[in-house]
């Protein structure tokens, strides 16, 4: 799998509900992924998740004081570990910052 490393990330949740019946599986999807052309280390990830998602990264240990944090601290992690598995020395990276938009999304940088 070939990862690049990102300078900024951004999670959004976009809140799509799916018709006919609820799955009971954990289930996050990618809905998108933007690059900025100028600088490509630079971009954001658009995820939705469902409910029994946030619910499984609560009983692997995630916290936070909404869906959205939990499944952020879920995503930097994620991050953290393919580039640790890409041999990218990922500590002092830097300061992650999280805003908290008015429509419900969530950005990361």
């Amino acid at each position: 799998m070939k990862v690049k490393k990102t300078a900024k990330t951004t999670l959004k949740k976009k809140n799509t509900k799916s018709k006919g019946k609820k799955s009971e599986e954990p289930i996050v999807k990618v809905l998108n992924l933007n690059v900025n052309p100028e600088n490509p280390r630079n971009g954001f990830f658009e995820l939705d998740w469902n409910d029994e998602f946030v619910n499984m990264l609560k009983q692997s240990g995630y916290q936070g004081a909404s869906d959205e944090e939990i499944v952020d601290r879920w995503f930097q992690t994620l991050c953290k570990t393919i580039g640790n598995e890409q041999g990218i020395d990922v500590t002092g990276s830097g300061y992650v910052q999280i805003n908290r938009r008015d429509d419900g999304k969530t950005e990361v940088s």
